[in-house]
């Protein structure tokens, strides 16, 4: 990954070196912006994302050009168990050092899912004029997708913590002062540790002439990454286990649940932008 981005960046910096001789560029994309998981019993809900973008594309001839620049983007949605009132698994210990299987119960839990990334684009484009003051233009390339927060803000109707003591057999399920009872109305806010990854990206579109130095450019996009955001070394509960309280519990969020899964960014729509020398 670290070559990628130096390769990525080494590029882009050759690139601004001879802007004097590019095609500048600002714009706007919108459409589904999805967090896609491999989580099992998690399902998440679509929403509308979006991006602003600037940047330069360099004319190696006619036909055909290298681009680069920097986006800010952001992607929304609504993640919630596939079972309404579900339990979930962990391992946890206690404050006392003994281990015990911990299970969190929740009715109606859902996290709302608020992801922000700076994402550096290297790209070649194909243009072909296909009209007076009209051209046909194809890109693709690679993004490197740098998440700049990700965060979460959780709730359930209620939420009960059960400790399983397999040495001596033992179940507790209400002795809040060692984290082990029922809450109602829970809402906590948390956050994903994240890492970047590399995305795919492609747009077909046109561009219209509107002045001798300007023109409009709308297209269709298609990103997609590669590998996970998530920087994570152990499974967590998504609700996690307060050895001293049960009703101030921190929210770990469902991707949590497994370390392996692949949590990437997904987005398609369309693009708008105006382009100028």
């Amino acid at each position: 990954m670290k070559f990628d981005i130096k390769y990525i960046m080494g590029v882009a910096l050759i690139l601004f070196s001879q802007g004097i001789k590019a095609q500048f560029y600002v714009g706007i994309q919108s459409g589904i912006g999805n967090i896609q998981s491999d989580v099992k019993g998690v399902k998440s809900g679509t929403d509308i994302g979006g991006a602003l973008k600037a940047g330069y594309i360099y004319s190696l001839t006619d036909h055909i050009g290298i681009g680069s620049g920097i986006e800010f983007a952001q992607y929304k949605q609504t993640v919630f168990l596939a079972q309404p009132s579900a339990s979930l698994i962990n391992f946890e210990v206690d404050r006392t050092g003994s281990a015990f299987v911990y299970t969190i119960n929740t009715s109606n839990y859902k996290e709302k899912q608020t992801l922000q990334a700076i994402q550096i684009p290297l790209f070649v484009q194909y243009k072909k004029n296909i009209n007076t003051g009209v051209d046909f233009n194809f890109r693709a390339g690679v993004k490197y997708f740098l998440p700049l927060s990700y965060k979460i803000k959780s709730s359930a109707e209620t939420v009960k913590g059960v400790g399983y003591y397999p040495d001596v057999n033992l179940t507790v399920d209400n002795l809040p002062e060692y984290g082990f009872g029922s809450q109602s109305n829970f809402s906590k806010s948390g956050e994903y540790d994240t890492k970047g990854i590399l995305m795919s990206t492609f747009e077909l579109g046109f561009t219209f002439q509107m002045g001798e130095k300007s023109s409009l450019y709308t297209a269709m996009f298609l990103d997609s990454g590669y590998g996970t955001i998530l920087n994570q070394k152990q499974n967590e509960s998504y609700i996690s286990y307060n050895p001293t309280s049960s009703t101030d519990r921190n929210v770990n969020g469902l991707y949590s649940t497994d370390k392996d899964a692949t949590i990437k960014p997904v987005a398609f729509g369309l693009t708008l932008g105006w382009n100028f020398k």
